[in-house]
């Protein structure tokens, strides 16, 4: 498999034979307002240029999954820039129907046995915070890949550590896992996704797996930077086991 980091949680997932756009955030840099509530105010999202043209991004690909609908993980740009065509996976009904309503006509709910082109997907549940932020975050989901060909893949979705996560490591054992970890958060109410202490749970429930930590500075309520993350990883002595990608670059497993 090849896994490109592109920007925040936008991924390319080469596998099995199929190139997989995980969460496409596409927008030009400064095109939408701050998140409220939560830092930099002064600065408009997405944070960061693409990495490369949305040309680039959406050529070859095959499917489209779409963890949740949120503005940095589907946003207008995408909506406007892909096929209407393109196969686009979704976490449940809610979703499909919006998806639909914008004009994609090839939309399938994932489930826990769905399987395209030889690969098999399943549907994870993830937690995108803890406590009451959960009411306004939303139903959240990941997925793994299977394939006889490849190394199982988890990619886990807006989700903090918890009990869901564990049980699919535990029950998948993916040589590979995805996370986002950028702690991102509100003034209030705790971590929305994986922060340094969520990324080391990971590693302490899957140390013989590689494990690329993407969704990290490309909006404005980030909380954990990738130098602080590096930092944390070297003291720790586990620098080959997490990696830490620039947006554009890519991992061959």
């Amino acid at each position: 498999m090849k896994i490109t980091q592109i920007r925040n949680a936008t991924i390319i997932v080469e596998y099995a034979g199929q190139h997989f756009l995980i969460d496409p955030f596409l927008a030009d840099k400064g095109v939408y307002p701050p998140f409220p509530n939560s830092a930099r105010q002064d600065q408009m999202n997405p944070l960061v240029d693409l990495p490369t043209s949305v040309e680039n991004i959406i050529r070859g690909i095959d499917a489209v999954i779409v963890t949740h609908l949120h503005l940095d993980h589907f946003d207008d740009k995408a909506k406007e820039a892909l096929p209407k065509d393109i196969k686009m996976f979704v976490q449940n009904e809610a979703d499909a129907s919006e998806v639909k309503n914008v004009g994609f006509n090839n939309v399938e709910i994932l489930h826990e046995d769905s399987v395209f082109h030889g690969i098999q997907l399943f549907k994870t549940i993830g937690e995108h915070g803890r406590g009451e932020v959960l009411k306004l975050a939303g139903e959240v989901c990941g997925v793994v890949f299977k394939h006889t060909s490849e190394q199982t893949l988890y990619v886990a979705g807006d989700t903090v550590w918890v009990d869901s996560v564990q049980e699919v490591i535990h029950t998948h054992k993916p040589e590979v896992l995805v996370v986002n970890g950028g702690d991102n958060q509100f003034l209030e109410g705790g971590s929305l996704v994986m922060g340094i202490d969520d990324i080391y749970k990971v590693y302490q429930a899957a140390p013989d797996s590689k494990i690329i930590v993407v969704h990290m500075e490309a909006v404005n309520h980030w909380g954990l930077s990738r130098e602080d993350l590096r930092s944390f990883l070297k003291d720790k002595g586990i620098t080959s086991n997490i990696a830490v990608p620039e947006d554009g670059e890519s991992y061959v497993l």
